[in-house]
């Protein structure tokens, strides 16, 4: 499904020169679970970036179903991330004049081959298992971080993605949450092949885990 070959980034920052990935070799499968490990610094959101097509690299390739992606194409990029990709980001990045279910339905906005019904059931679907109903008309000024945190995992999921892409997607939920939406993630995984990709530190996700990597320096390597 996707695939990294001796892929490289190297940031300059001034006249100092940073590299961030050291010749990576990475294949993710549909239906892989796969968690990265590693302190920060190591590489791990360049990593991310780079999977999320959000980032090319200095070298090396990435293929997408066996495609080399190239990174002229703003548009075309666009279009596959909004089809097949979705991220958790640490940070949230919810729009604050939204309310809750907005921000879940922004992936489907630009979606003209979903129907509105359709849009509006995956919606409440997903608010529904976040367990955020009551306050889905709320803004994001007026949750806690973890319902932040849920609103940005529903976001994700209501597009139905191949891939899914999270930084700490459960640092700001308490643990019977975390299980919860662990589960409705292996769910998904197993009937509907959707891959999985978390960079944490959270230890519960060991035991979804299908591969365990280790980021260090750069390098990318099984734990």
């Amino acid at each position: 499904m996707l695939e990294l070959r001796k892929v490289s980034k190297t940031y300059t920052i001034g006249k100092a020169s940073v590299t961030a990935l050291q010749a990576v070799d990475f294949t993710l499968n549909r239906g892989d679970f796969v968690v990265i490990r590693g302190p920060s610094g190591s590489g791990k959101s360049t990593l991310l970036n780079i999977l999320g097509l959000l980032d090319s690299p200095t070298s090396g390739s990435v293929l997408l179903n066996g495609e080399t992606i190239t990174y002229e194409d703003y548009d075309k990029l666009a279009v596959i991330r909004s089809r097949s990709i979705s991220f958790i980001f640490q940070a949230f990045n919810l729009n604050p004049v939204l309310t809750l279910e907005e921000n879940v339905m922004v992936p489907l906005m630009i979606r003209a081959d979903i129907s509105k019904d359709e849009k509006r059931r995956r919606v409440a679907e997903w608010v529904e298992h976040t367990g955020l109903t009551p306050y889905r008309h709320h803004r994001p000024d007026e949750l806690s971080g973890g319902q932040r945190q849920r609103v940005a995992i529903a976001r994700a999921m209501v597009s139905k993605p191949e891939l899914v892409i999270a930084d700490e997607p459960t640092a700001n939920l308490d643990s019977q949450t975390s299980q919860k939406i662990l589960e409705l993630m292996r769910t998904l995984n197993a009937e509907q092949s959707t891959a999985f990709i978390f960079a944490t530190h959270d230890p519960l996700l060991d035991s979804f885990a299908k591969n365990i990597y280790r980021m260090q320096d750069g390098i990318l390597h099984l734990a």
